[in-house]
């Protein structure tokens, strides 16, 4: 006892005590509860003793005995203190808590009825009633106190302390304190959501998506947790599903702006574009003069569409409601085919001049005054910007290049002749898919819009299912920094083999709209995951889409990708990683000879009928007039080179790169013998 005293000591307290002694003493005693709940309710025991029955120290002696785990004895002072005093609301609080966790929950509903009747504006009460509810069995009282409890929860001054940490980025901070309170209150669905929405921005997708489920288990009318999981399962390629929770929100709340607005970007991800266009048209029917990126997304779904002209005017629109917006001028100058005048290029310099501009939207303006200049034979200060602009993305999205040389290395390790032999009749024997694989820039659209031009044969996109897969796989790994994701595939069996083609044909389903035998899959970056590819789909076929490295590099430093080729933007990256891509395929040559048919973008250009009858045979399909007219097919196509696919081959790009030779010793450097030996990988291939 005298430890303990020392321990927490609390000033003494008598008969005659003061209200500042007795306050002080009351204090002392709660901030034992967590800590020693033992010593606080000897504290709260002897301050009764001294000053009766006062009813602060009996609900701290309450509270004590709940953490000790006595419910009961809780019960034994609640249920009298509350009778006593009618009006406070903590003693009802507390009382309905111990009476819930003792199963009594019609008592313990009573009870916290009472206490948010008294005390509306106290989250803690309406979580306790939600929870009381939700034993209870009553599912739409449950999730109406949720409701109640996150409206409550925006005024409550520790959810305010983590909002502000997320908004500052301040993300380590935010989720301890989060994790710390959803320990105290493991449903308080305000703080699921937003440790939902902490997981996500880091990546977390799977955690995200087990917290908002949980989060709409427990209050299915949480609008925000719902639209948070759609935009989490749009994200992790899970369209139909991600539709499902907006239909949700709609049904509930059919003239909501944000949730057409989330119903058009995932329309627009399946390749639904009227509707997207629909959805788009009627929202800014109502918002006409402001939302510059309202008109952003709507200029893109018109462009994907085909509708050039609808596209560039609503790029325009964006710029006039918001002249620094800098993302508008480079979708204009991602059409390829927008040529800027000199007011335009005035107008984006002054914003360059700005000391206020961000570097998003001033890295937007470097790579459109890039391709300015670049158009008006300016080459020089044309390369100067592309160097700015991508110095600037390289700054937000950082790349290893030994990382992903030590990932080719693992990939050549586990893929031999001997691992696919020893697996000959494994995966899903479907032969639906093709995938367009190399480095973007590459002419891969070109194939893709060739393909697809064929009946037997439906382009859809750039489809992340493959990435996802390995990523899935990846998480396996019980030490991802020492383990590749491609060890973790050679462990598993021919049933797990045939599951993931099985998992793959499900999730592009959604992708194929006319029912076609054959549908591409254009991802470039899938030549990393062929292994996979070739376990999980053995009928599929793959095709290498390959350029001339100066000129495919150069392209793709003048790019700046919306996301995934963070390679890309230093030219030394980008050489390392164009080397890294021709040693894995020269590597697959030999490991599945055959198996992959290489289309080169210059030989298509020379001799288009040719090589065109030499990919429509590799794919066994009968050679059809349509191919050659592909800049007639009308398809959806969402890449850079939507527009320049919608006319016919012209040579002018093949030595574009020549105008900027000067400036491209790092790149040469970086490629090595890569250059000399294009087409063909260098035998051996130094490293």
């Amino acid at each position: 006892m005298a430890e303990r005293r020392r321990r927490g000591a609390v000033p003494a307290v008598n008969a005659e005590a003061s209200t500042t002694s007795l306050e002080l003493a009351l204090a002392h005693a709660g901030k034992l509860l967590d800590s020693d709940p033992a010593l606080a309710a000897q504290q709260a025991t002897e301050i009764l003793r001294v000053v009766g029955e006062h009813p602060r120290a009996l609900c701290l002696l309450a509270a004590a005995h709940a953490r000790l785990g006595d419910d009961q004895a809780a019960v034994g002072i609640l249920g009298p203190l509350a009778r006593a005093c009618p009006g406070w609301a903590q003693a009802h609080r507390d009382f309905g808590g111990a009476l819930a966790r003792l199963g009594r929950y019609d008592e313990a509903v009573a009870a916290l009825r009472q206490a948010t009747a008294l005390q509306p504006e106290a989250p803690g009460a309406w979580l306790a009633l939600a929870d009381a509810l939700g034993a209870n069995g009553d599912a739409a009282g449950a999730d109406a106190a949720y409701l109640r409890h996150v409206r409550q929860s925006a005024k409550d001054p520790a959810m305010l302390a983590i909002g502000k940490a997320l908004f500052e980025n301040r993300l380590p901070e935010a989720e301890e304190q989060l994790r710390v309170r959803l320990g105290h209150m493991p449903n308080d669905v305000a703080a699921i959501r937003m440790l939902a929405e902490l997981s996500a921005r880091l990546g977390r997708d799977d955690e995200a998506l087990e917290l908002l489920t949980r989060c709409l288990e427990l209050a299915p009318g949480f609008h925000a947790a719902r639209k948070n999981l759609a935009q989490v399962l749009n994200r992790g390629n899970r369209q139909a599903e991600a539709l499902q929770e907006v239909e949700t929100l709609l049904a509930a709340e059919p003239a909501n702006p944000s949730y057409q607005n989330l119903k058009a970007v995932i329309l627009g991800r399946i390749g639904d574009y009227a509707q997207a266009i629909g959805l788009y048209e009627g929202l800014l029917a109502m918002h006409p003069r402001r939302h510059p990126q309202l008109w952003m997304s709507y200029g893109h779904a018109l462009k994907t569409a085909g509708f050039q002209d609808r596209a560039i005017a609503a790029y325009r629109r964006a710029i006039g409601i918001d002249p620094g917006c800098g993302e508008a001028y480079w979708s204009l100058a991602n059409l390829k085919t927008v040529r800027f005048d000199a007011d335009d290029i005035a107008a984006m310099q002054r914003q360059l001049q700005r000391n206020d501009l961000d570097d998003e939207p001033r890295l937007h303006f470097d790579f459109a005054l890039g391709k300015a200049l670049e158009d008006a034979g300016e080459y020089e200060p044309s390369f100067r910007h592309y160097l700015d602009g991508n110095a600037l993305r390289l700054k937000l999205v950082p790349y290893s290049a030994d990382d992903n040389a030590a990932r080719g290395r693992a990939a050549r390790r586990v893929y031999t002749r001997e691992f696919f032999a020893e697996r000959e009749g494994w995966g899903c024997d479907a032969p639906d898919p093709v995938f367009i694989v190399g480095m973007p820039r590459a002419g891969s659209t070109l194939v893709e819009q060739i393909l697809s031009s064929h009946p037997a044969v439906e382009g859809t996109m750039e489809l992340p299912e493959i990435i996802s897969l390995a990523r899935a796989l990846r998480r396996r790994a019980e030490s991802p920094q020492t383990t590749s994701y491609h060890d973790i595939l050679a462990g598993i069996d021919a049933g797990e083999a045939r599951a993931l083609g099985e998992q793959y044909l499900q999730r592009t389903r959604i992708h194929r709209k006319r029912g076609a035998p054959l549908f591409i899959d254009k991802m470039p970056n899938n030549f990393a995951h062929i292994g996979l590819i070739r376990l999980a789909l053995p009928n599929a076929k793959i095709i290498d889409a390959r350029r001339h490295p100066l000129a495919c590099c150069l392209s793709g430093f003048k790019q700046h990708f919306a996301r995934g080729q963070d390679f890309s933007y230093s030219l030394d990256d980008i050489g390392r990683y164009y080397r890294d891509y021709v040693e894995l395929m020269a590597h697959f040559d030999e490991a599945l000879p055959g198996r992959v048919h290489r289309v080169i973008y210059e030989d298509m250009v020379a001799d288009t009928e040719a090589e065109v009858r030499r990919l429509l045979a590799y794919c066994g399909l009968p050679f059809d007039e349509a191919c050659l007219r592909f800049f007639e097919n009308p398809r959806a196509v969402r890449t850079a080179s939507s527009e320049q696919v919608r006319q016919p081959i012209y040579r002018d790009g093949v030595d574009h790169w020549r105008h900027y030779e000067a400036w491209l010793e790092p790149l040469k450097q970086a490629l090595g013998p890569v250059l000399d030996a294009y087409p063909q990988a260098p035998h051996p291939l130094a490293t």
